[in-house]
């Protein structure tokens, strides 16, 4: 049995609102240089959603994106340059969007560490969360 949730987000200054209707399964805190350097931080952490189960609810005409990589574009606030979202050309009916954006304390599955061979080397890992080198091509069972 499949449960929905409702999601709900939003940027820093609010211009940018979205939903999300769908049960969570994937929850990751990427190390990788590109989420690093765009999230200014030693990770960024993304759920993984189906892009029909989200919906913007305002300001859609204030994203920009730009390209990280070949594949992969990111979506981000051009008033105040929250990141919204990641989405990845060889997967595109998935949305990777910014934990951080959510709204209140949604319920979210256990997350991964991905892309620590590629961590910041000033960065060290103090949890019990499950940890791949690169990334994983299923969380399945774990």
């Amino acid at each position: 049995m499949q449960i929905m949730v409702k999601l709900k987000g939003n940027c820093e200054c609010k211009k940018v609102s979205f939903e999300i209707n769908q049960e969570i399964k994937y929850f990751s805190h990427c190390h990788c240089s590109q989420c690093r350097r765009s999230h200014g931080s030693a990770f960024g952490s993304f759920i993984e959603v189906d892009s029909s189960s989200f919906k913007y609810n305002s300001g859609k005409k204030n994203i920009k994106s730009y390209s990280s990589s070949e594949l992969c574009k990111r979506l981000f606030c051009e008033n105040c340059g929250s990141n919204i979202m990641f989405f990845d050309g060889s997967k595109p009916d998935k949305y990777y969007v910014s934990v951080g954006a959510l709204s209140g304390n949604p319920k979210l599955p256990k997350a991964h560490h991905v892309f620590v061979g590629s961590m910041a080397s000033w960065f060290e890992i103090n949890d019990n969360l499950k940890k791949h080198k690169t990334l994983p091509t299923s969380f399945k069972n774990e």
